[in-house]
C-alpha cells in the first residue's frame, strides 16, 4: 500500500472510531433520560409507553397509609387539578412529609398505578424543583380563571 492511501485508511478508521463512539453515547443517552410529566397529563394517559418518567406535586395531607413493620408507603400527590396515587417501597426522605412538594421517578404497571423507584423531596422552604412549581402555578391559574368566570 502506497504512503496516501495508508493515511486515508486511519483517517476513515479514526472516523468511523469517533461515529461509533457517538452512537453509544447517544444511546446511553436515551436509554437514562427521563421525562418529567404532569400529573393531569399521566390521569388523562399521556405517558411514554415502557419507559420511567418523573411526576411531582404536593403530598395531599392525610393520604400517608404505610404497612407496619414494612418499608411499602402508599400516598397521593396532586397538582391541585388532579391526583395520582404512588407506591413506594423504600426509605422515604427525611424531608418528607404532608403538603410537602416531592418528585417521584417511575413507572405505570399493568394496573394503572404510579410505582416510584425513587422519591425526592424538596430541601427547605425556599426551593421547589421547577417542573412542579410551573405545573402548580398553571394549574393555579386556570382554577382562578374558572372562579372569574363563573362568578
Amino acid at each position: 500500500m502506497k504512503p496516501r492511501q495508508q493515511r486515508m485508511l486511519a483517517v476513515g478508521l479514526a472516523a468511523l472510531g469517533v461515529v461509533i463512539a457517538a452512537a453509544f453515547t447517544l444511546r446511553a443517552f436515551q436509554d437514562n433520560m427521563m421525562f418529567y410529566v404532569e400529573i393531569s397529563d399521566v390521569v388523562q394517559g399521556n405517558v411514554p409507553d415502557e419507559r420511567k418518567f418523573r411526576v411531582g406535586g404536593l403530598v395531599v395531607p392525610n393520604s400517608i397509609v404505610r404497612e407496619s413493620g414494612e418499608l411499602a408507603v402508599k400516598f397521593t400527590v396532586t397538582d391541585t387539578k388532579n391526583s395520582l396515587d404512588v407506591h413506594y417501597d423504600g426509605i422515604l426522605p427525611d424531608l418528607f412529609r404532608e403538603g410537602q412538594g416531592i418528585i417521584a421517578h417511575g413507572s405505570l404497571d399493568e394496573n394503572g398505578q404510579f410505582q416510584a423507584d425513587t422519591v425526592l423531596a424538596k430541601h427547605d422552604e425556599k426551593y421547589m424543583p421547577p417542573e412542579v412549581a410551573d405545573s402548580l402555578a398553571k394549574h393555579a391559574a386556570e382554577k382562578e380563571a374558572a372562579t372569574v368566570v363563573d362568578e
